[in-house]
């Protein structure tokens, strides 16, 4: 009994001395010292007065009901003082801004860096900065909703110990001014990316700087214009990390920037920069991460770089620069991630700047310098003291054989090497075990596809080969690479049948292109396993036999079989989903399937030089895509661009990146009758219809002028009757119109856009058609000023009695002009007076005028003196 009453006394102690708790708090929970403190009142009301002036969809603050303030979500408190309020919306922040890994060992000074440095890296998309700015918000549109909205209350400024501000991604967030914050004295993480800055001026920062401790700066996408060049007092010595990215400021790097001697991390990505990199950079020798992509920086990479010994991250992506990569990289020996696409490099990189990147693990350069590329020069035995996880090398001279120090890189993960010029075939060497994503198009590598592919290369995700001289069969290996997510063929001169054992393991394959080859044979069925299989392009080969039933097990949104030799009748399972269906040049025949009006997402049908017949389908009108221009297809595939061959303005266009903004129906060449439906004019969003080369009858629809974005029309070579409808006068984006070879008659509309395409053959063998540009002219026109066609005789007669009359009329107008003016200033005295003196009065003005101009011309250049 003594025994277990001393225990209990002893536990008592501990407890009263807080040396001893029991239980445990949650995250949000006040790690204080005395559990009985509450927080402050006035930090309370000032919170109540925040939640008061936002709207809370998400519910975050639906906990901010209870008493104690410290136990409420996203508060944290000290001794009943909040000191972190984090109400930050993740989701909210772009993918493509996350550039730095989360390090959870990171050391902190203090418990408020719980968030850290957030993990960011730069090349989760290929094309992550081909959006402009008021794109990025618009990507997170389906993010903004579940975000706190509304404006920040000045109140917030109350809570006197606060170290840790954290709003970011709540883009519907704003603040009228941050006046508020000078106040925070403790303040040292301050997160308001995203959040709505209303300041006109550049006083912003001046309330920034009123920051004595604050350590890290986020203020991306804050709207800000105005960044000061000087600053008469700056008190942010301590600051390590500083984010003003995807600000509209156009203005160049601010000189006090490079007096932040701690700053570990600067980050100006889309920050509309301008001018050359500064020297000064040099100066920032704490630097580990600096993000300059995307604004408009030219010259060349400053020798100073070198300096940055700590320096762990650089992007310098989507400038304007140009010139050589300096030897002083070669002093970087702590980088880890090398970013310099999109620029104008030139010169030669050999092995000084290279030598001393041991921590390389990720570097990326294309260069834009067509005339004088980037050149790699370096000995044919050289090892590199890096082992890469990412290479991409784009536009530049790495050849003409496959590099062999690349070929000692076995923890490659990405390899791309697109249009460097690089011949011989592909080596059948390569090992590379881990890599994922493998882009070698655009080269000039030949012979056959390496037959053990999926054993040397077994994670593969993404393979793509496309625009070389390779050829052979596509090895059946291809279709044992479980992972393979990609595969693009196109343009080589690749032969025999399509591999033939697809299976439900490639549960990951959404692209398949093996366009622009050789390939003959029937389209597999096994090929309907693949169920996430979204594009399938195989046009402009040999396939013969029937589309395969079994496709429509598969989720296809793009089927491009153009350019072949299939045949049978059009499949009429496709998915409604389904966004381009490209089947042109092929032996196709019988009708157009009735349940095609189902396909709403439908921008792109070409079903042109078919064996088609029936009629058109009169339900176009649920083509709902195709009524809207603004709709694009919302599917993006990371790492390819589909390309498509699309009869536009009379002539065959490639589109690449532009593809999702065509809206076309092509159902040129067939056999097919009946009229044009009037439901087609209802598709305001098509930019090219072509029916030619059918037997369609009956008249154009009278409403054709509402295909408002009209730009290629063409009705040649049909049975058409009647009238040109006027609407067609309103065509103001035509620019490619044919209706020739038809039995259309009456006056050809004129006016706007018909103007500028006047050409006769558009209207040609139509013999009832008159107006212009016809010489026929229409009934009622025959004393109009139009060249009419008449017999010789009646020519010459008529061409001398009108050129008399056109003489007589000049000399009787000349007669009669002159007495008029002239023989009155004569005859009259006082009208001779003040026209000399009227004449007189214009020479002075001139003389004074010309005087006037002189002067103000001289003080302009600077040639008068003072």
């Amino acid at each position: 009994m003594m025994i277990n009453y001393n225990h209990t006394v002893f536990v008592f102690l501990l407890l009263s001395l807080g040396i001893f708790k029991l239980g445990s708090c949650s995250d949000n929970q006040s790690q204080t010292n005395n559990v009985n403190v509450k927080c402050i009142q006035s930090e309370r009301e000032a919170l109540l007065t925040f939640k008061a002036g936002v709207i809370d969809f998400p519910g975050k603050l639906s906990s901010w009901v209870v008493e104690d303030c410290c136990q409420w979500k996203g508060v944290e408190c000290e001794s009943g003082h909040v000191t972190n309020l984090s109400l930050s919306n993740p989701a909210g922040r772009p993918r493509h801004f996350d550039y730095y890994e989360m390090n959870p060992n990171r050391a902190c000074e203090n418990s408020a860096c719980s968030t850290g440095f957030r993990a960011r890296s730069p090349y989760d998309k290929r094309s992550k900065y081909a959006r402009l700015l008021g794109d990025v918000n618009a990507s997170l549109s389906g993010n903004l909703n579940v975000s706190l909205s509304g404006k920040i209350s000045p109140y917030l400024g109350n809570l006197s110990r606060l170290r840790h501000l954290d709003l970011e991604g709540n883009y519907n967030l704003s603040t009228e001014n941050l006046n508020w914050l000078s106040s925070l004295s403790y303040l040292q993480y301050l997160y308001l990316g995203g959040v709505k800055i209303n300041h006109t001026k550049a006083d912003w920062l001046h309330a920034i700087t009123m920051l004595p401790s604050l350590l890290e700066l986020s203020l991306y996408s804050c709207e800000l214009k105005h960044l000061p060049s000087s600053l008469a007092f700056l008190n942010l010595t301590s600051l390590r990390v500083l984010d003003l990215s995807y600000n509209p400021f156009n203005t160049s790097i601010p000189q006090w920037l490079f007096n932040l001697s701690k700053l570990k991390n600067l980050d100006l990505t889309f920050s509309n920069q301008r001018g050359k990199i500064l020297d000064s950079f040099g100066r920032l020798g704490s630097l580990k991460y600096l993000y300059l992509a995307g604004n408009h920086f030219y010259g060349s990479i400053p020798a100073s770089i070198g300096n940055l010994s700590s320096l762990k991250e650089l992007d310098l992506s989507y400038n304007e620069m140009n010139g050589t990569i300096p030897e002083s990289f070669g002093q970087l020996s702590t980088l880890v991630k090398l970013y310099l696409l999109e620029n104008s490099w030139e010169g030669v990189i050999t092995e000084a700047q290279l030598m001393n990147l041991t921590g390389l693990e990720e570097f990326v350069l294309t260069t834009n310098n067509k005339s004088q590329p980037l050149v790699f020069n370096v000995k044919d035995n050289w090892r590199p003291p890096f082992k890469l996880k990412i290479l991409h090398l784009e536009n530049c001279l790495i050849g003409p054989k496959f590099p062999k120090w690349l070929q000692v890189q076995s923890e490659l993960t990405h390899l791309d090497l697109s249009n460097n010029q690089i011949e011989g075939n592909l080596p059948h060497q390569l090992v590379f075990p881990n890599v994922t994503k493998l882009f070698l198009q655009s080269n000039l590598f030949s012979g056959p596809i390496p037959s053990n592919i999926s054993d040397i290369m077994p994670s593969l995700q993404y393979l793509d080969l496309s625009e070389n001289h390779l050829y052979g069969k596509i090895p059946v290996s291809i279709s044992k690479i479980k992972h393979l997510n990609i595969l693009v063929l196109r343009r080589n001169n690749l032969s025999g049948e399509l591999p033939h054992h697809w299976n439900e393991s490639q549960m990951f394959l959404r692209v398949v292109d093996i366009s622009y080859n050789n390939i003959c044979g029937k389209i597999p069925s096994s090929m309907g396993f693949l169920g996430n299989l979204s594009i399938l392009v195989l046009s402009n080969n040999n396939l013969s036999g029937e589309i395969p039933s079994s496709l429509q097990n598969c989720s296809i949104v793009s089927m491009d079989f153009g350019g072949n030799h299939l045949s049978g009748i059009l499949p009429s399972w496709i998915d409604s989903d389904i966004f381009m269906l490209r089947l042109r040049s092929n032996l196709f025949s019988g009708t157009i399937p009735r349940k095609w009006c189902n396909l709403h997402k439908l921008r792109i049908l070409d079903l042109a030089q078919n064996n088609l017949f029936g009629g058109i389908p009169d339900c176009l009108n649920n083509f709902t895509a195709m009524v809207d221009h603004k709709i694009i297809r919302s599917e993006h595939i990371e790492n390819y661009t589909e390309k498509a061959s699309i009869m536009r303005k009379g002539r065959e266009m490639e589109y690449d990146r532009t593809l999702p903004l065509v809206t076309c129906i092509d159902l040129s060449g067939n056999n097919l009758t009946g009229g044009i439906p009037f439901e087609i004019t209802s598709l305001t969003g098509l930019d090219t219809l072509n029916l030619s080369m059918n037997h369609l009858s009956g008249n154009i629809p009278n409403d054709i002028g509402n295909l408002s974005l009209l730009e290629t029309l063409d009705f040649s070579n049909n049975k058409l009757f009647g009238r040109i409808p006027e609407s067609m006068s309103s065509l103001t984006f035509l620019v490619h119109l044919n209706l020739s070879f038809n039995n259309l008659r009456g006056r050809i509309p004129s006016g706007n856009q018909l103007q500028t395409i006047n050409d006769a053959t558009m209207y040609k063998g139509n013999p009832l058609l008159c107006g212009s540009p016809l010489l026929s002219k229409c009934p009622g026109d025959e004393t109009s000023d139009d060249p009419t066609i008449t017999g010789a005789e009646d020519k010459q007669n008529g061409d001398d009695y009108e050129r008399i009359w056109f003489y007589a009329s000049i000399a009787l107008g000349f007669v009669v002009g002159f007495w008029s003016v002239c023989g009155t200033i004569l005859l009259k005295k006082s009208w001779r007076h003040r026209y000399f003196r009227f004449c007189d009065d214009i020479k002075d003005r001139i003389a004074l005028l010309i005087a006037l101009k002189v002067v103000h011309l001289k003080r302009k250049f600077g040639l008068e003196k003072c």
